[in-house]
């Protein structure tokens, strides 16, 4: 039997074609394809620089650092994500606070968040890291209004969305990652993404300031520029204390081919997406699309009452449906800290529902019709 997994990459001869040419080159780590991905990167999504980083993990990791998270600070995000988007605040020795999703969307509810910050004193968190989970974008204007009134910065986890957009108040496009309302947008290039490049991920910033710290702290804190000696051409300095988190020439090649195929992917995502919500109307649940809004859809999913069944039958038929997320909060780590009772009521009553069917551009109508015919025998059987 033929497996349907719930996502996977799409490599064609021209990505082969364009890795094999850069192993052949002279370059297989800091030459120019790295620079080409990133500025190609930086156009796609509207934004004014961009910072390859070797996963978007790290890319967190370094947001976290040039945004000034220190010991002791506060960060508020959703717990319906995968680990990394909490954990980088954790890796900054910072508290993480959850706030609750709504229940419709799966996003960071913004009143959930306005009514922890307002239950504090102005100053006691500083920032907030909203995720756009399943490709469906965050309204990041409201977001930055709301941080801009409590002196708030935002990392934009956009991993799930590249080529997602909102339209704002002005009736402008704001792409996933844009800039123009987050400090940091953070993007993901694992597999089972939308743009694979076995592992990496990318930095999206329009400020010069926080792409030139970026820029140091992906590289050991190590620059050539504005030092305080120069011994000769071969000298360098150590500013701060970074880390090693670069993409190489060969997965930016490989970017860059992927990239240049995702418009055409997220317009077959959403294809599939509108059969899914044709076949289901009425009969499941799933996640609502506000008005003015693109999904990239990462994901599709959808809410059951008995999911650990249907995981299990779908998977007897070869449908590899998978389940996003644990709760964070609910990890024997954050529960050691401190978050066994957070009382997320719409996080962890979506949890016990949530199951993602198979969502990729190579998805054929064949399997797709296929799987919604055992969704829906399932559900008539119950």
């Amino acid at each position: 039997m033929k497996k349907i997994p719930y996502g996977r990459q799409n490599i064609d001869q021209n990505d082969i074609d364009a890795v094999v040419s850069t192993l052949q080159s002279d370059y297989l780590t800091q030459g120019p394809k790295v620079k080409d991905f990133e500025i190609k990167f930086a156009e796609y999504v509207g934004a004014n620089y961009a910072v390859a980083v070797n996963n978007a993990t790290s890319g967190l990791h370094l947001s976290v650092l040039a945004l000034n998270l220190t010991k002791g600070d506060r960060v508020i995000t959703t717990p319906i994500t995968f680990a990394a988007s909490a954990n980088c605040i954790r890796f900054a020795g910072a508290e993480v606070w959850f706030a609750d999703i709504d229940p419709n969307t799966y996003l960071l509810d913004i009143n959930s968040v306005k009514e922890l910050i307002e239950s504090k004193p102005k100053g006691y968190f500083k920032g907030i890291i909203p995720v756009d989970f399943a490709g469906l974008p965050v309204n990041m204007e409201e977001f930055r209004a709301m941080a801009d009134a409590h002196d708030l910065w935002i990392i934009e986890d956009a991993c799930h969305a590249p080529g997602g957009y909102f339209i704002d108040s002005k009736s402008e496009k704001n792409f996933c990652g844009n800039g123009n309302y987050a400090d940091i947008g953070v993007f993901s290039f694992h597999p089972v993404k939308h743009i694979a490049c076995g592992e990496g991920g990318m930095l999206t910033t329009n400020s010069k300031e926080l792409y030139e710290k970026l820029i140091l702290l992906r590289t050991h804190g190590i620059s050539k520029e504005n030092m305080d000696e120069n011994h000769g051409n071969w000298y360098y300095e150590m500013k701060e204390l970074g880390f090693n988190y670069r993409l190489t020439d060969f997965q930016s090649a490989l970017g860059i081919t992927q990239l240049a195929k995702n418009k055409k992917g997220v317009e077959r995502r959403n294809e599939i997406s509108a059969t899914y919500k044709k076949e289901f109307l009425g009969k499941v649940k799933f996640q609502d699309l506000p008005a003015r809004n693109y999904n990239a859809h990462h994901l599709f999913i959808i809410e059951v009452e008995n999911r650990k069944e249907l995981y299990d039958f779908l998977h007897s038929k070869g449908i590899l449906a998978q389940i996003h997320y644990v709760p964070v909060h609910t990890m024997p780590y954050y529960k050691n800290i401190g978050y066994a009772n957070a009382g997320l009521v719409h996080a962890e009553k979506y949890y016990s529902k949530c199951i993602s069917l198979p969502m990729y551009p190579t998805l054929s109508n064949e399997e797709q019709s296929y799987v919604i015919k055992n969704v829906l025998e399932f559900i008539s059987n119950e």
